[in-house]
């Protein structure tokens, strides 16, 4: 998830746990021990862009780093706040709770999480959640903001922590009843138009729930399209992009290309442009693709200048979106 959710909810778990010891340091240090597992970023200053994509939610997201900070960090707390009667456990449980509550949530997204690191190499992605969701992280942001202006004696703190933590819990499993709905029909399509699905995969469309964005692979490329929760056709309009992965047979020993295949979980195309030769990662969704179905991918990495994606990931997130494509996403996620 982005930044700020992750700081909101940590704070509100500080506040429930031990704000009567804190007061409003809880909110501090949740904010902290949810954003531990985030220093990852420092990676990005010392190595390569295709090393990096590897790097993010790699040994920092493992259960592994989990278990070695975590009673460093109760540790060092137990002694900073050892007279407010705070013990070693329950700063333990506190890190604890903390740590893996944000490496669940990340692996909902479709970046992907390196709990396994260094033993494998796997990547967990359950595709349930866009990386930023305004409906899941509102109620975690409004709770946080009135903790930090009520007074420390107001009864109603530990309630408005509770009430964050219990609206954003009961949106995600809302999510959870999307996803499971909208594989169900995927599933169905697919045999009902009849198309040779090696495997597929189902992601939400930006900062909502309700549209979803799929990829039914097949044997020499991939079949793409989009459907709502409220969707009434039983039915589904595909757009076809070939694989053309005999494009990077010429270079498929690069170590940029190796690491690129593995991180997109196999999900990807390759193309020319003029004289560059383009990796798309197909699991990031296209630019708006709903409004144009032969949209640009959001993730494009130049193999002919391997230098010069330093924001890969990013450059194409929210290219083409303007007041036509805003509307048509609204009009699509109302469902045909």
């Amino acid at each position: 998830m982005d930044s700020i959710t992750h700081i909101a909810l940590g704070g509100l778990l500080g506040e429930a746990i031990v704000g009567k010891q804190l007061g409003k340091k809880a909110l501090v240090w949740g904010a902290i021990a949810q954003s531990i597992p985030d220093i990852d970023f420092l990676a990005s200053f010392f190595v390569d862009a295709s090393h990096n994509l590897l790097a993010h939610r790699g040994f920092t997201h493992s259960f592994l780093f989990a278990l070695i900070i975590t009673p460093a960090l109760a540790w060092l707390t137990s002694f900073l706040y050892r007279e407010e009667g705070i013990g070693y456990r329950k700063w333990l449980a506190f890190f604890g709770l903390q740590i893996v509550i944000h490496l669940l949530i990340d692996s909902l997204n479709a970046y992907g999480v390196g709990w396994l690191v260094p033993f494998s190499a796997q990547r967990f992605s359950f595709n349930v959640l866009f990386v930023a969701d305004p409906f899941y992280s509102i109620g975690l942001g409004i709770s946080f903001l009135v903790l930090l202006v009520i007074p420390l004696k107001s009864r109603y703190r530990v309630k408005w922590a509770f009430a964050g933590l219990v609206l954003s819990s009961g949106y995600l499993f809302y999510t959870f009843t999307n996803k499971y709905g909208i594989n169900n029909d995927v599933q169905r399509i697919i045999k009902q138009q009849h198309l040779a699905s090696v495997r597929y995969f189902s992601t939400p469309t930006p900062l909502n729930n309700w549209l979803w964005y799929i990829v039914v692979e097949e044997k020499n490329g991939y079949q793409i399209g989009y459907r709502s929760v409220f969707d009434r056709k039983d039915s589904m309009l595909f757009h076809y992009f070939p694989k053309h992965d005999s494009l990077l047979e010429p270079i498929r020993s690069r170590n940029d290309v190796k690491q690129l295949i593995q991180f997109s979980q196999g999900y990807y195309t390759a193309d020319r442009r003029s004289d560059v030769l383009i990796f798309n990662e197909l699991r990031f969704g296209q630019q708006a693709g709903w409004f144009d179905p032969q949209a640009p991918f959001v993730f494009q990495y130049d193999l002919t200048h391997p230098n010069s994606n330093q924001l890969a990931v990013q450059r194409g997130r929210f290219a083409g979106w303007n007041a036509a494509s805003i509307n048509a996403l609204i009009n699509r996620i109302k469902g045909i």
